[in-house]
C-alpha cells in the first residue's frame, strides 16, 4: 500500500500531519481485536455523540451516516446504554491517557488506526484496550445473560472501547 498523508484541521488540532500505512481496517497487532469498528460504536452511540462532531472530514462519510451525534453538547442519552459511562477531557489528561497526537483520546486513536496508521503510541493503546476485558469478566459474573439492563454503565464503557457486551 502506499503510503497517504492526511491533514486535520478542527478544533483541536491545526495542520497536524500523519501518515496511511495499512488498509482500512486490516492488519491489525495480533493481540488487538476490537469487535467493533468505528462506524459501528458511532452508530450505536458513544461518548454522549459529542465526540467526533468536528472532525468528519478526517474519516470515512459512511461513519457518520445514521451516527448518534449532538453538535451542541454531550447527550448521554445518545448512548446506546442511555447513561454516561465517560470521564471528562480533563480527568484523561490529568491522568496521563493523552498522547499529543491524539488529543482526544483513546477513541481517536483507534478512529485513526482503523483507516490505517501506525504509530509510536500504538502498544501503549492496546494495552489500555485490553485492560477494559476486566469488566467483561464482571458482567459474565454479575448479569445473566442477554440482560442489557444489568451493569449499563459498565456495558457502555465496553462499548466506548469497542467491545460488545450485547453478546454477553
Amino acid at each position: 500500500m502506499k503510503k497517504r498523508k492526511v491533514v486535520v484541521n478542527d478544533l483541536m488540532q491545526q495542520q497536524f500531519t500523519y501518515f496511511l500505512t495499512e488498509p482500512l481496517g486490516e492488519r491489525f497487532h495480533p493481540e488487538f481485536k476490537p469487535e467493533l469498528t468505528p462506524r459501528q460504536m458511532l452508530q450505536m452511540g458513544v461518548f454522549g455523540g459529542k465526540y467526533m462532531t468536528d472532525c468528519v472530514d478526517e474519516f470515512p462519510v459512511d461513519w457518520f451516516v445514521n451516527a448518534r451525534l449532538c453538535h451542541e453538547q454531550h447527550a448521554p442519552e445518545l448512548n446506546f446504554f442511555g447513561v454516561n459511562a465517560s470521564q471528562s477531557l480533563a480527568v484523561w489528561r490529568e491522568k496521563g491517557w493523552i498522547h499529543a497526537d491524539d488529543p482526544r483520546g483513546w477513541f481517536q486513536w483507534y478512529c485513526r488506526y482503523y483507516i490505517g496508521r501506525r504509530c509510536s503510541d500504538d502498544v501503549r493503546q492496546i494495552k489500555r484496550w485490553k485492560a477494559m476485558k476486566r469488566h467483561v469478566a464482571q458482567i459474565r459474573k454479575n448479569c445473566l445473560k442477554g440482560d442489557l439492563q444489568c451493569r449499563r454503565k459498565q456495558r457502555q464503557a465496553l462499548l466506548n472501547w469497542a467491545y460488545d457486551s450485547r453478546k454477553i
